[in-house]
């Protein structure tokens, strides 16, 4: 094997780890606040997490595809950093905009804050790893993410089963993303790959937020989408209810991590294939990858019907058999997630985004109206917010494909014209 095939791997594995552990630790926060503590303080834990993944898109603005895809880079590490640390300032004040407006308890309140930093830490991470990607050291993201998750975990269990204070244990989980982030990320490599003599230029600044304006709207709306149907809930139902829904939701997230999986470490060949204008060859991996997640969502669906109640109801120490149904069409409905999100990577390699802005804002639209028409006014309560996620991201994986499509044909032409 050479080196190149050698570094591929290990990227790919340490990639893999890290991005694993960390889009499960809301699994695991989520069953020891069960365990724990108990399901009210379940669901408030579950809305807030939900909220704070929100406002970690505006953290994270044009977040880390764009900043590896750069194929002029033209625009310095310390732009990106710069412009990270103003978005990720934006994202407090925001969730401080909302709190005030929503006027929860001071309990929930505080859970609310404490996430939002949780995520803003992370979204200041990821410009990081961004670094470490560009310069062929993936795997070193993905210790990164290791470090936090398994030591976050492992923190936030200890201190909750000390104190059975669900604050102290988020607070906890705060203090070691601070300590990795300043140790590991920034003095232990960042440092020495950013260049010292780098000037930030305001109008580099300026350039990042304006061009990736329409993709922050999308992962902004993509996020809301997926999290719509627990928004009408904290409307309408009960924390119990709340609760619920994020425990049958939260294994049709491992679609989203398995895409994460095969795509991320193929950002940087897609960024070639586009450079050299091998448009045929970019659709040809899309394809593959595509084919690979059908398989596997169809592989986890099965296994949601014939066991995924009683694996869930054995973690949590409930019994959720009788939300089999909505476990396998949520799950399902993440195929159509999986799909749309192959065909954001691809539109966006191709630098595509108005139409994707376009895709986000009726979807964003259809998702708000569905989720409170089905949860609320029509009191169908938990199958109405599995109903109103299916319709909405088979709606968006309709209006994907179209797209994605129509474009790769435009641009195909256009090179045979010229």
């Amino acid at each position: 094997m050479d080196s190149e095939k050698k570094l591929f791997l290990k990227n790919f594995i340490w990639n893999s780890l890290g991005t694993g552990i960390n889009s499960f630790n809301s699994l695991f926060f989520l069953i020891i606040v069960t365990r724990v503590n108990d399901i009210q303080t379940a669901g408030i834990f579950s809305i807030a997490y939900a909220t704070a993944t929100i406002l970690y898109t505006l953290a994270m603005y044009s977040g880390r595809l764009c900043q590896v895809t750069d194929i002029k880079n033209k625009i310095k590490d310390k732009d990106y950093i710069v412009t990270r640390v103003i978005t990720c300032i934006v994202m407090l004040i925001g969730g401080a905009g909302f709190l005030a407006i929503k006027q929860y308890s001071g309990f929930k309140t505080t859970i609310f804050a404490l996430l939002a930093i949780f995520k803003g830490l992370e979204a200041f991470s990821d410009i990081l790893y961004g670094v470490m990607q560009k310069n062929d050291l993936l795997y070193k993201s993905g210790q990164s993410l290791s470090l936090k998750g398994f030591i976050g975990i492992a923190g936030f269990l200890i201190v909750d089963l000390i104190t059975r204070d669900l604050r102290l244990a988020c607070l906890s989980v705060i203090l070691v993303n601070i300590a990795i982030l300043i140790v590991f990320d920034y003095f232990m490599i960042s440092k020495k790959l950013i260049n010292s003599e780098e000037k930030i230029s305001k109008d580099n600044v300026l350039s990042i937020i304006k061009s990736e304006f329409f993709v922050f709207v999308n992962s902004f709306a993509g996020i809301y989408i997926l999290n719509a149907p627990k928004y009408a809930i904290d409307n309408f139902l009960t924390e119990d209810i709340q609760a619920i829904y994020g425990y049958i939701m939260m294994p049709a997230t491992v679609m989203t991590l398995f895409t994460q999986f095969i795509v991320m470490p193929f950002l940087g060949k897609l960024k070639d294939m586009y450079e050299k204008n091998e448009l045929k060859e970019i659709e040809k991996v899309t394809l593959k990858i595509k084919l690979i997640v059908i398989a596997f969502g169809a592989f986890a669906v099965l296994a949601a019907f014939l066991l995924g109640p009683e694996f869930l109801g054995l973690i949590y120490g409930l019994d959720l058999t009788a939300y089999r149904m909505n476990l396998c069409v949520i799950i399902g409905s993440y195929i159509f997630y999986a799909i749309s999100y192959i065909n954001l990577v691809t539109l966006t390699t191709i630098r595509h985004t108005f139409i994707q802005f376009v895709i986000y804002v009726i979807s964003m639209i259809v998702a708000f109206l569905g989720s409170n028409i089905l949860v609320g006014n029509l009191n169908f309560g938990i199958n109405g917010a599995t109903f109103s996620c299916t319709t909405t991201l088979a709606f968006q994986f309709v209006l994907y494909t179209i797209a994605t499509k129509v474009i790769m044909y435009k641009e195909k032409n256009k090179l045979k014209v010229e």
